[in-house]
């Protein structure tokens, strides 16, 4: 007698699970290492992020420190290029200052206070400091501010006729303009109606004298 051995359902399902595996060439533990490669991963992009931010934190604070330092220079250079100057004309605020304290008479104050001019001027002279030129200057708006204006038979271009406020020029660029009244040449209108006027009146002087 044979006895044939009987395959039970789940041994079949276990060899058909074997074989799918070893197809595949994949075990159930490969898929659970997916897991710890991806940790790996985020954990080495968060490293890198932060090692990023690090780097721009310190751009910026080195770009601060610069900013700060530019700043300081700034001022140290403005500092230097006014303090020679400036220390120059205490002198002036010196003589001043004795000029209001003396008891003198009103001529020897003006002489005092001619002096103090004489020594600013020669100060603005030495910081290549001009006086822009001034009455009987033709008009030049470069460097001249018109504020008044008026018409004249004895100029034949604008001039200024009178200087309101001395202008002055450093190295030859304007400091200040100078503020003016000018003259300007009489219109060819406004000489004939005062050249009637005065031949008017010249024929009524004639007449007057002759009825007397």
């Amino acid at each position: 007698m044979t006895i044939e051995a009987k395959e039970s359902p789940d041994s079949h399902v276990e060899d058909q699970d074997r074989g799918e595996t070893l197809a595949g060439g994949e075990t159930p533990a490969d898929h659970d290492g997916g897991a710890p490669d991806t940790e790996g991963e985020l954990r080495a992009e968060l490293a890198a992020a932060s090692e990023e931010v690090d780097r721009l934190r310190r751009a910026a604070a080195e770009f601060d420190n610069l900013r700060k330092r530019a700043e300081r220079e700034r001022l140290e250079s403005r500092w230097n290029t006014a303090a020679g100057p400036l220390r120059e004309f205490l002198g002036v605020v010196d003589n001043l200052d004795r000029a209001l304290q003396a008891e003198a008479s009103a001529d020897d104050l003006r002489a005092g206070v001619e002096m103090i001019r004489r020594q600013m001027a020669d100060l603005l002279r030495r910081f290549a400091v001009e006086p822009v030129e001034g009455v009987n200057a033709p008009f030049d708006p470069n460097v001249h501010q018109a504020v008044a204006r008026e018409e004249s038979a004895d100029v034949e271009e604008p001039t200024v006729v009178q200087e309101l406020q001395t202008g002055y020029t450093m190295e030859s660029r304007l400091l200040r303009a100078a503020m003016v009244r000018v003259a300007v040449p009489s219109s060819p209108a406004a000489s004939r109606e005062a050249s009637v006027e005065e031949d008017a009146g010249a024929e009524a002087d004639a007449a007057a004298g002759g009825g007397a």
